[in-house]
Parts: C-alpha cells; sequence; structure tokens
C-alpha cells in the first residue's frame, strides 16, 4: 500500500533516505550559512524607498553574501571541506559587519558566525558496530 508511514511506503522509505542524508553532513549550520549570506545579499538588492542609497558599496555586500551561500551549499554537498568552509563562513560573518550594513543588521553576522562555527566543529558519525 503507497504512502504508508509503517516502514513500507515510499513516504517512509523517502523519509528515511532525507533523514540519512541530514545526519551524514553539517546540515544545520549548512542551513545557518546559506539564511545568513541570503540576508546580507539581499540587503544591498532591497528597494531604494527601504535602503539608503549605497553607490559602490553595495557590490562587497552582495559577494560576501555569495560567499556565505556557496559555503553553506558545499558543507552540505562536499562535508569532507567542512573545516575550510565554517572557517571562511565565520571570517566572512565578520567582515560583513564592518563591510555590509552592520552585517545584515547584525542578524547575518550572528547567524554566519554561528552556523560556521556549527560546520566547522561537526563531526561524521562513525557506526558503533564490533571492530572488523
Amino acid at each position: 500500500m503507497p504512502g504508508r508511514r509503517d516502514g513500507t511506503g515510499s513516504l517512509a522509505r523517502g523519509w528515511t533516505t532525507w533523514r540519512r542524508w541530514r545526519k551524514g553532513r553539517p546540515f544545520w549550520g549548512g542551513l545557518a550559512a546559506v539564511v545568513a549570506g541570503t540576508e546580507i545579499c539581499a540587503l544591498p538588492l532591497a528597494p531604494m524607498k527601504v535602503m539608503l542609497e549605497q553607490g559602490i558599496a553595495g557590490i562587497p555586500s552582495v559577494l560576501m553574501g555569495i560567499v556565505m551561500i556557496v559555503m553553506g551549499l558545499t558543507a552540505w554537498f562536499a562535508p569532507q571541506y567542512r573545516s575550510l568552509a565554517g572557517i571562511l563562513t565565520v571570517l566572512i560573518a565578520t567582515a560583513a559587519l564592518v563591510m555590509s550594513n552592520l552585517g545584515g543588521f547584525l542578524f547575518g553576522t550572528l547567524v554566519g558566525i554561528v552556523g560556521g562555527a556549527m560546520i566547522f566543529a561537526w563531526q561524521p558519525v562513525t557506526p558503533d558496530g564490533p571492530a572488523a
């Protein structure tokens, strides 16, 4: 019976596959980095009624946001580079505090630092089985 939730349906298999994929990488840290990068990147692109005129100062904001998004995606799809991604995310988030509207009004910087730390601190779980 398709769609059953007792472990035999495709919905249960899909959910199990999703959970296995999510637990095999620094998912929450990558998500925080993507959210922070999106927020830092989106503020300079807001209408002029919302933001003050920035001029050339908006370019570093967009670039830093894109780099943070790429680091979050790197943590998801290439977890072996988690150390580099975590360190770069923290550095870019800290630099955004000075170079990009107080780091997206502090939200982008704080979430980016927490996300980068989560990415850097994540360790793969080894199965607790008998030694081969």
